[in-house]
């Protein structure tokens, strides 16, 4: 058996639903913080797990480069090599290589690439994928898949949807199923509804645990990521989770949420806040700005994060303007804290009743 996922409330299209995993209990819609490299960069676990995160996304890719599967299979895993006692879910390394890996070949077999690191040469396939997955202890696995870049033809499309379905029967065919663990399929196709029906029928015929919406978010633009999950999640089955990979700034997980959406990751808000940029329910700060080098005032005065429950704009301003790294903890610690309240008031307005296409940030809290 693999893990359970609870449909709970359904109010439209939104859906509220609990996860079993491994690992423990996450409840949906949900927002994972990205650790890429078995960390998500300047936080604790301690502060990740303050900021109310329940799962974390890690990826195959980075680390089959550093440290290598072999020895994070000999440190336990990810979950005893960075002490996370949670959930963590695993990228398969598709979208990595097409991204970073300026020199690489894709075949039927997988894809031959070069480390963005040091160049070193290899071969990445769905056997690998899976067997990389199972070493770092994922408790959701993503199936190896190929993501074509934006924009592509109707015809290069249909080639990368079809080679990533005949990758997708092998992923599953090496993957080892456990209790408590699953295996999630990825729909491929671009923004074209005759694909997209295509690969998700298909995925479906192969059977996962659960149904990514691959291939956005690089570059589409939001209406055209809106409009493909319209006419996308309708293929997608009623009693499986969803995950929209990649996505994405706050108002893109209240629409995609409307549209039947349940899971989200990004690294936009600990990047931003890096870059000294904060979400809060008023809208964004920046915080470089003249302006706060004077306010007392608190990133987001309805926040209780550490970061506003101790510190002022006036402080985080001189933090950025005086280069301390101090400050990119500081603002990491407030948006992925204002991503969980996010996602915690979406589930309210789900259970409340109060929900739909037309609900916005201000609606929420």
């Amino acid at each position: 058996m693999s893990f359970e996922f609870t449909l709970e409330k359904k109010t439209g299209n939104a859906r509220c639903g609990t996860l079993n995993l491994a690992h423990g209990v996450v409840q949906t819609p949900v927002f994972m913080p990205v650790g890429t490299s078995a960390s998500v960069k300047g936080l604790t676990n301690d502060m990740i797990k303050d900021t109310g995160a329940q799962i974390i996304l890690g990826n195959t890719y980075h680390l089959m480069l550093r440290p290598g599967e072999e020895k994070m299979e000999k440190f336990g895993g990810m979950h005893k090599f960075m002490n996370w006692n949670l959930p963590i879910l695993t990228d398969s390394g598709g979208f990595q290589v097409m991204s970073l890996s300026k020199i690489r070949k894709i075949t039927e077999e997988g894809v031959t690439f070069r480390s963005h690191i040091d160049g070193t040469k290899y071969l990445l396939t769905p056997e690998r994928s899976m067997d990389i997955q199972y070493k770092i202890g994922s408790d959701i696995t993503m199936i190896f898949d190929e993501c074509p870049a934006f924009p592509i033809t109707h015809k290069k499309a249909k080639k990368s949807m079809e080679l990533s379905l005949r990758w997708a029967q092998r992923s599953k065919d090496a993957y080892i199923n456990r209790d408590g663990y699953g295996l999630f399929g990825i729909v491929q196709g671009s923004v074209f509804p005759d694909l997209r029906e295509i690969s998700a029928k298909s995925l479906i015929d192969i059977g996962f645990d659960g149904y990514a919406v691959g291939g956005l978010a690089v570059g589409e633009g939001q209406d055209e990521m809106l409009k493909t999950l319209d006419f996308t999640v309708p293929f997608m089955p009623e009693d499986k989770p969803r995950y929209l990979m990649g996505v994405g700034k706050p108002d893109d997980l209240i629409k995609a949420v409307a549209r039947g959406i349940d899971m989200f990751d990004c690294v936009l808000p600990s990047r931003v806040a890096r870059n000294g940029l904060a979400y809060t329910r008023n809208g964004e700060i920046r915080i470089k700005n003249a302006q706060y080098a004077i306010s007392d005032r608190q990133l987001d005065e309805k926040c209780n994060c550490y970061t506003c429950k101790n510190h002022s704009l006036q402080y985080l301003h001189h933090l950025f303007k005086n280069q301390e790294i101090l400050v990119a903890t500081l603002m990491t610690i407030h948006n992925i804290t204002f991503y969980q309240d996010l996602m915690k008031a979406i589930r309210s307005a789900i259970f409340a009743g109060n929900y739909s296409e037309n609900t916005r940030l201000g609606d929420l809290f």
